[in-house]
């Protein structure tokens, strides 16, 4: 299983934080919300726990929609321990 982050950074604005977690990791308006907190005072939140397939898919997604968007926001996946 692959743990999936969005990492903090100066440009990406906190509203579209929330869609990408409401729209790619399907999260609630609260969740979302609690994880862009989480990515704005830890450097990086934890958006979910999937297979390797499903994260590599989330990662591009989220990586693709910021370009796309004009944003630098970055998603990471890392082997859950």
């Amino acid at each position: 299983m692959y743990k999936v982050y969005l990492l903090n950074d100066d440009y990406t604005s906190m509203d579209f934080v929330v869609d990408i977690l409401m729209t790619i990791f399907h999260k609630s308006y609260q969740d979302a919300e609690r994880i862009m907190l989480d990515i704005h005072r830890k450097d990086r939140g934890l958006c979910g726990v999937y297979s390797f397939e499903i994260a590599e898919t989330k990662v591009m997604q989220v990586n693709k929609l910021a370009r796309e968007k004009g944003f630098p926001l970055k998603s990471i996946m890392e082997e859950a321990s």
